[in-house]
């Protein structure tokens, strides 16, 4: 339950949150911007069972959203949730990279005018760091990526290191622990 919509979804064990929809993407859900033009192309990274990208697809019909997962359990369902919300505009894909992902249907060279994430951040640093790295830059310029991490999984330490790596990380909003960080380029 969002403000602007109710939408049901189906969940199962061996995805992240099985069974309700996480704090934290409820809080990226409710307070990241919807960006002012309503076409282009938009990314749910680490999609899920779709929660984000279901959502992003109902409130911005024109735009594509691209929806990519390592976990292909939840790929699928983030297709199935998408199709039967109504949200024809999602494009689910199993991939790690960008490089998997324009092999399984992405155009090759795409950017994107606004990331939202829930971060996988317990597959620790190294990975965490890889992933951002390689979905961050297909951020297209004057873009956002809208990151909710808690603050007792590195919510700071992650802003610092987004600087450090040439983003801008600004830390927008916080609530019950989680961060919501606006990622630009430098």
């Amino acid at each position: 339950m969002l403000p602007d919509r109710t939408i049901e979804l189906e969940t199962d064990r061996g995805v992240f949150s099985y069974g309700a929809i996480d704090e934290g993407t409820r809080y990226l859900l409710q307070e990241a911007p919807m960006p002012s033009e309503t076409d282009g192309d938009l990314l749910d990274l680490g999609c899920g069972y779709g929660p984000i990208a279901v959502t992003l697809g109902l409130r911005l019909p024109a735009a594509t959203v691209w929806a990519v997962d390592v976990n292909g359990r939840a790929v699928e369902l983030c297709r199935r949730n998408a199709a039967r919300c109504g949200a024809s505009n999602v494009r689910p894909l199993l991939a790690a990279d960008p490089h998997e992902a324009e092999a399984a249907g992405l155009p090759r060279g795409a950017t994107f005018r606004a990331i939202w994430s829930n971060p996988p951040i317990r597959v620790g640093k190294p990975a965490l760091h890889a992933l951002l790295t390689a979905w961050l830059s297909r951020l297209a310029p004057g873009g956002h990526a809208w990151l909710v991490v808690h603050k007792h999984l590195g919510s700071d330490s992650l802003a610092r290191w987004l600087g450090d790596e040439g983003w801008t990380a600004t830390r927008r909003s916080s609530r019950s622990g989680y961060r919501l960080l606006d990622v630009t380029t430098g």
